[in-house]
């Protein structure tokens, strides 16, 4: 089973609402660059994200936050790759005035997103497992 993990920083131009809470988007434009490595690794070639089947947003994502992206290929068809994924903040502001840069590794990681979808590689394109 092919896995692919991305972990990145929320910044402040992630914000895009009151409190610096970030676009639930950005949680759907991490999965889909987990989804090209994944293809990547899998066929030899980016492929086309074709449709998410279900998205659960679970928790807000602030700037500071650190969130791991997870996903893994569940299934492959003739050109169609089945994928799940999993947003995880691991790291967040402490966010108090006197600690101002202050930050915590969490005990537990906080799932803060899930998805699954399916991508499309076009035979053509597919260099390996031919």
């Amino acid at each position: 089973m092919i896995e692919s993990l991305i972990r990145v920083r929320m910044s402040s131009h992630d914000a895009h609402y009151a409190g610096e809470l970030v676009d639930g988007a950005k949680m759907l434009q991490l999965f889909g660059d987990v989804a090209t490595e994944l293809l990547i690794r899998q066929d030899g070639d980016e492929g086309l994200f074709v449709a998410y089947d279900n998205v659960e947003f679970l928790a807000p994502v602030y700037a500071g936050d650190y969130i791991e992206a997870v996903g893994r290929i569940t299934k492959v068809g003739n050109t169609s790759r089945k994928m799940e994924f999993e947003a995880r903040k691991v790291i967040a502001p402490v966010g108090d005035a006197a600690h101002d840069s202050a930050a915590e590794v969490l005990a537990e990681p906080i799932i803060v997103c899930r998805a699954s979808g399916t991508c499309v590689v076009p035979k053509e394109k597919q260099r390996f497992n031919k």
